[in-house]
């Protein structure tokens, strides 16, 4: 790891941060397109009948 000197805290802060939000945005993705892919086969089920 490279030697940040004072900034360490500001820097590694920002990586975890920047790890924390590109995690939540994934999961939030992943959570609406199951909520999505169930409601149009909810919706394709009745068109269907």
């Amino acid at each position: 790891m490279p030697e940040l000197g004072k900034y360490a805290a500001t820097v590694l802060s920002a990586y975890g941060v920047s790890l924390l939000l590109l995690l939540a945005l994934t999961g939030v993705s992943l959570w609406r397109a199951r909520r999505v892919r169930a409601e149009l086969a909810e919706v394709e089920a009745r068109t269907k009948k």
